[in-house]
């Protein structure tokens, strides 16, 4: 999972862009130091999503699209692990949307 995300991560951060090749499985293991199996299983997981595809005997790419699958699927996750529960705490706590609203640009006037 963490290498998957490493790799999402440089994609959504245009470190690595459309038709980028991805470092090698071998380079992978050697700069994070983990397990071989554990490299490949992260990046099945982003083939499996359409996010990375296979040249045979020349390695891993960044397929098109990739970063917009990658920030569907995030936006996705946002709402259901951050805004859901905010905004059933929000009721709870009888914090009305202008209120939210309001703490949200407090909060990100902040030091960033």
């Amino acid at each position: 999972m963490q290498i998957r995300d490493k790799i999402e991560d440089q994609i959504v951060n245009d470190q690595l862009k459309e038709q980028d090749q991805v470092p090698s499985t071998n380079q992978l293991v050697q700069f994070y130091k983990i397990n071989h199996i554990t490299v490949a299983k992260g990046i099945n997981m982003l083939v499996d999503e359409g996010i990375l595809f296979k040249k045979r005997g020349v390695g891993m790419f960044v397929a098109e699209g990739a970063k917009e699958i990658i920030m569907r699927k995030r936006r996705s996750a946002f709402v259901d692990e951050y805004v859901l529960p905010l905004v059933l705490e929000a009721e709870k706590l009888g914090i009305s949307e202008a209120e939210i609203a309001a703490l949200i640009k407090e909060t990100k006037g902040r030091d960033q």
